[in-house]
């Protein structure tokens, strides 16, 4: 039995079509559908029924679900112990919400290579959790802890937000007529979009952005006002913080390893240089102590 052909499996019984589980797989539909009938055909059983806008599994399907699961587990645990193993080591690959990947890795990102030359650094720019146990990425640094147990995770720094809009902003001594910059209600909620929607309460949203960095620039257009994080727009002249009596928004960065890393040397040593960065940018927990940092490293003046 091909292992690859078990995983097109999984990723059809995940997402529920077959033109998902290709989106998941990066792979076309077409191979999707010959890997499932080799499969089929090798196991002489119906593990899918294709149906106009679904793919569900038979009882059968149903049943093998889970052992293809155990499989799955742990083949990504000899792939995780594999990599640990491994001399030289070419790559690490990061997780990070789209603005830490905007504003804070990518200004820093000749100060990060510096420190691990021989590793090549692969910023992924993911608003949702990526799979640790499957090597999505070695490392995530993320906006809230998570649900998972099984990852390791660590509470390193804390962004806060407040209100800020261009300098040219014609109603920033009237805080009933703000115009506010926010997310279209279809968009998923999550912590920032509640506040903000709390924030504007029964004045307007003059316009709707699904990207925070795009409701930033926005923001610096003097279109509106938008909530946005202190340490990207109190560095930007373009912008003035907003007086307001409301509750300004505080989210914890968190990092996250998979158990089988935790003696894994490049993840440990790529966690320390995040925490320092974030200390650099006075983004770190009220408990970390600053440490010597490159002179390198980014952070506004």
């Amino acid at each position: 039995m091909n292992w690859e052909d078990l995983r097109v499996f999984l990723a059809i019984a995940r997402a529920g079509t077959l033109s998902g589980a290709a989106r998941l797989l990066n792979i076309d539909q077409a191979t999707v559908s010959r890997r499932l009938a080799t499969l089929e055909a090798q196991l002489n059983v119906r593990l899918i029924e294709r149906l106009p806008r679904e793919a569900r599994l038979t009882a059968i399907g149903q049943k093998i679900l889970q052992a293809a699961r155990d499989v799955e587990s742990s083949t990504f645990k000899i792939e995780r112990m594999s990599v640990i193993s491994r001399r030289e080591r070419t790559r690490l690959t990061i997780s990070a919400p789209p603005v830490l990947a905007r504003h804070f890795f990518a200004p820093n990102m000749l100060a990060l290579t510096q420190q691990l030359p021989r590793v090549q650094l692969s910023i992924l720019s993911d608003a949702h959790f990526v799979s640790l146990s499957r090597l999505e990425a070695d490392l995530a640094v993320r906006l809230s802890p998570g649900v998972k147990d099984s990852d390791i995770i660590k509470k390193i720094g804390r962004m806060e937000f407040a209100l800020y809009a261009g300098r040219e902003y014609r109603h920033i001594e009237e805080p009933d007529k703000w115009g506010f910059i926010a997310y279209p209600e279809r968009q998923t909620d999550f912590d920032h979009k509640r506040w903000l929607y709390e924030t504007v309460g029964k004045r307007h949203v003059v316009c709707e952005m699904t990207d925070l960095s795009h409701q930033y620039e926005a923001a610096c257009s003097g279109v509106g006002v938008a909530g946005l994080p202190c340490f990207i727009a109190d560095c930007d002249a373009r912008l003035i913080k907003l007086e307001t009596s409301q509750p300004m928004l505080n989210l914890g960065i968190w990092i996250a390893k998979h158990p089988d890393r935790r003696n894994d040397e490049l993840v440990a040593e790529a966690s320390n240089m995040i925490t320092n960065l974030l200390i650099n940018h006075g983004l770190s927990s009220p408990t970390h102590v600053p440490s010597t940092l490159p002179g390198n490293l980014k952070r506004c003046k």
